[in-house]
């Protein structure tokens, strides 16, 4: 059975790890899955035969996705639509109930009302502040959205808010449309 491809862009690793959990979680469910970064898929190009499904994960960078996410999914439409999809992204906006879900998150909204491609499944997680890995500027960024939503802005901050446990039902909802 041909199985999981998860493409994923990550900047300082917490969307590869989101992705290595929902990898994991799917093979255990006894299914083939590879992850690949959006930057390898370019160079290295995709064997699409190998999979029956395809899942793009993002973090949300100063309200928007990378480009590269975009460019992916721009050059590779026909062969998403073709099969099995979803996208998630990650955002610290999320750590509010009501920003975690995909009607809530106004980024997953923006994704919706901008992609031409539409994903069979969607799914918002919240992100990771890590201020001290963070570079000046990002930091500042993030203190200062923080501040306005009312989240940390102590320099040593480091807060995981991602739910794991949804990432493993995702996973698993993952692993159910890929065996459909």
């Amino acid at each position: 059975m041909p199985g999981v491809l998860i493409v994923y862009m990550s900047r300082r690793g917490h969307t590869a790890r989101v992705t290595r959990t929902l990898m994991s979680a799917i093979e255990a469910q006894g299914t083939e899955c590879d992850m690949m970064d959006v930057v390898e898929a370019k160079h290295e190009g995709i064997d699409w035969d190998k999979y029956h499904t395809v899942v793009i994960g993002a973090p949300v960078l100063y309200g928007n996705f990378d480009d590269s996410v975009w460019a992916f999914i721009d050059q590779h439409r026909p062969q998403l639509e073709a099969r099995h999809n979803a996208f998630f992204c990650l955002s610290v906006v999320a750590r509010k109930p009501e920003k975690a879900t995909v009607e809530g998150n106004r980024y997953m909204q923006k994704f919706i009302a901008k992609s031409p491609w539409r994903p069979q499944l969607l799914k918002v997680f919240a992100g990771k502040v890590d201020y001290p890995n963070w570079g000046f500027w990002d930091s500042l960024s993030i203190k200062f959205i923080m501040k306005m939503t009312k989240g940390p802005t102590a320099p040593d901050t480091v807060i995981d808010y991602t739910d794991w446990n949804e990432v493993q039902a995702f996973a698993l909802a993952i692993d159910e449309m890929a065996k459909a």
